[in-house]
């Protein structure tokens, strides 16, 4: 962890800007919960635990200027909630996400399957393609035989 929170301080410093101590118990915070895809309400009330003095408004500052940077990502996985994730290091693009309609789990994809798709696409459509983002919903491996009608969920927000 030391690592990285040194490559970001490296990241910030490079465009002007200090780790300042909110800006290192946030990007502390990103790091300790990398599995999960927080919120900026999640991520104040985890940094609220090591820093009390922190506000709500630094932390979401924090968060929009480590996006603005491409520290971290947004992710907007159709339930009203922005959720943040590191940028893999050394990757080309973001990767894939499978939703659960009926738990909200969020499991990630690795693999980038789309390079054929992608080359299609900018051959066909003369477009330049920077990244791409792709979002599977349906029912998890967890659920799979607790849910007895699919389709019902389909349409369905997860909260």
């Amino acid at each position: 962890m030391e690592e990285r929170v040194k490559q970001i301080k490296q990241q910030l410093s490079a465009h002007n800007y200090k780790l300042t101590p909110q800006r290192e118990a946030t990007v502390r915070v990103l790091l300790e919960n990398e599995e999960d895809h927080l919120s900026a309400e999640d991520v104040y009330l985890l940094v609220k635990e090591k820093a009390p003095e922190i506000g709500l408004a630094t932390v979401y500052r924090t968060l929009e200027l480590l996006s603005d940077l491409t520290i971290i990502h947004k992710l907007n996985f159709g339930d009203g909630v922005t959720r943040y994730e590191f940028r893999a290091e050394g990757a080309e693009h973001h990767h894939h996400h499978l939703i659960c309609l009926n738990c909200g789990a969020v499991d990630e994809i690795i693999d980038d399957w789309l390079g054929p798709i992608e080359k299609r696409v900018e051959k066909e459509f003369d477009f330049q393609i920077i990244d791409h983002r792709l979002t599977f919903h349906g029912i998890c491996h967890r659920c799979k035989d607790q849910v007895k009608d699919p389709g019902k969920l389909v349409g369905s927000k997860v909260t």
